[in-house]
């Protein structure tokens, strides 16, 4: 159960870690299908079905009438969709740019109750409901409450992609939940005067996770625990760190046609072309310095703040950054502001474009990186496997998935920096920087990224175990 999954819709990580994971699960031949709501965009660009089963649920002070919609007619779809036009059929999945739907409290209750409605009009009986991120916390607490007798032999898992994102809504929202108001308590989903779908599924999932194991230790403390660290702390025991991987169907330069040459980790020399062609398009002058690249959003949590104070003296070490990306105006405006100040050395374009995306990870020497938090994070993990060598902050998934480079043994995949500040990622760069003048060095470190494997074998396999024990605890 998730609010976005590839290959239907998508705003970021969520989406690719959600139907990757599902495609890898079909792929081992385990009985797994998403449900999402029946947004516009997978209305207008797929072809769903309407099953012609349908039920209607009180929200508030009236009903709302919803329907069951699948991809396909097979014994076991890969998706199942709940449409209800009143709430999905919109342009955006959760709000228009600068500004959230104001009725997302009834929108993704809603869609949390739906789910259990749509198994009982299709008459399926789930062993595992696996809940991802706040729109889809309150399923859990339906689970165990108002449908309880309906599935009790159904075990619920978890999962946080994002901490910083717990779907917090104003006290008098509680009457879109449709459960009374014994539930408005700090046992309950009461959060500082307000409702907090993020804490309904921490409080009432059988097991929980967290995106890297890294993240699910950091996440207990009250510097990264966002007001919840009480929360998780009382259900430690029940809490798992499963790093995220993702789809080399997808994300392979010996598979992509979006670049100008595909290239091998023993046999990388198309990354060169790559590297021509990118500098090319964005009007990067003198190919003989080290490129770096950021694909993100443009956020706090992003490390965005240390990229804008730094940059002058980035141009001053001899490097060149090209950046990807959208999000806060404010970044947004000082972004394109030093690449004005520093034309022909900083390239920025705001907005996203898969092509230009691929060419970074393809055509930079280096990956930045540079996270305030980071839950485990995508970007690496594509630098890695197109050999950009990642720069990172050692936080959350990052820690866990790239090994800082030791100039004494040759070995690493990265370079790895610890404190949140513009010194201390100068620093790392300056290190890589190091390494860009001896090709020999700067090769073996882009073969070993390369050789890296994050696909989604290892996940698969630890939520199929976390899946069982889920089960066996739910009907002991």
């Amino acid at each position: 159960m998730t609010p976005e999954a590839v290959p239907y819709v998508k705003t970021g990580g969520l989406g690719d870690v959600t139907g990757a994971l599902v495609k890898e699960f079909r792929r081992r031949h385990v009985q797994a299908s998403l449900v999402l709501p029946l947004y516009k965009t997978i209305k207008d660009n797929f072809s769903p079905e309407p099953t012609g089963k349908t039920f209607r649920l009180r929200t508030g002070d009236g009903f709302v009438e919803a329907q069951v919609w699948v991809s396909d007619k097979s014994a076991v779809p890969h998706a199942y969709f709940i449409e209800c036009e009143g709430l999905y059929g919109r342009p955006e999945l959760y709000g228009l740019p600068g500004d959230d739907y104001p009725d997302n409290a009834l929108r993704f209750a809603f869609f949390s109750r739906a789910v259990l409605e749509a198994c009982l009009v299709m008459d399926i009986r789930p062993d595992v409901i696996h809940c991802n991120d706040w729109q889809t916390g309150m399923l859990p607490l339906y689970l165990k409450g108002l449908y309880r007798k309906h599935f009790d032999r159904t075990a619920t898992l978890y999962t946080i992609h994002n901490l910083g994102y717990q779907g917090i809504f104003a006290a008098s929202d509680m009457i879109y939940t449709g459960v009374g108001r014994d539930y408005f308590t700090p046992e309950g989903i009461e959060f500082y005067g307000k409702i907090n779908f993020m804490k309904a599924g921490l409080n009432y999932s059988d097991l929980l996770t967290t995106v890297s194991e890294t993240y699910s230790r950091e996440i207990l403390e009250k510097e990264s625990g966002f007001g919840l660290e009480g929360v998780l702390g009382r259900r430690k025991e029940d809490l798992y760190g499963v790093l995220n991987g993702i789809d080399y169907d997808v994300w392979d330069p010996a598979k992509d046609e979006m670049i100008p040459k595909k290239y091998f980790p023993d046999d990388p020399g198309g990354k060169a072309d790559c590297r021509r062609a990118l500098l090319r398009e964005t009007g990067i002058r003198n190919e003989k310095r080290p490129l770096f690249g950021v694909v993100s959003r443009f956020s706090d949590q992003k490390g965005i703040d240390l990229i804008s104070e730094s940059v002058d003296d980035l141009v001053r070490l001899g490097v060149n950054v090209v950046v990807l990306g959208r999000g806060d105006a404010h970044y947004q405006d000082l972004l394109t502001n030093m690449a004005v100040r520093n034309r022909g050395r900083i390239f920025v374009r705001a907005g996203f474009e898969e092509r230009l995306a691929r060419l970074i990870y393809a055509g930079c020497d280096f990956f930045l990186m540079p996270s305030r938090y980071e839950p485990c994070g995508l970007g690496q993990l594509i630098a890695l496997k197109y050999g950009a060598v990642p720069v990172v902050r050692k936080t959350g998934g990052l820690a866990d998935t790239v090994r800082d480079y030791d100039h004494l043994s040759s070995r690493g995949t990265g370079f790895v920096f610890e404190d949140y500040t513009p010194s201390a990622m100068k620093n790392a760069v300056k290190r890589a920087v190091c390494v860009f003048v001896d090709r020999k060095r700067l090769g073996g470190v882009i073969r070993d990224a390369m050789r890296e494997d994050f696909s989604w074998a290892r996940p698969a396999e630890a939520y199929l175990g976390l899946y069982e024990q889920a089960v066996n605890r739910v009907r002991r």
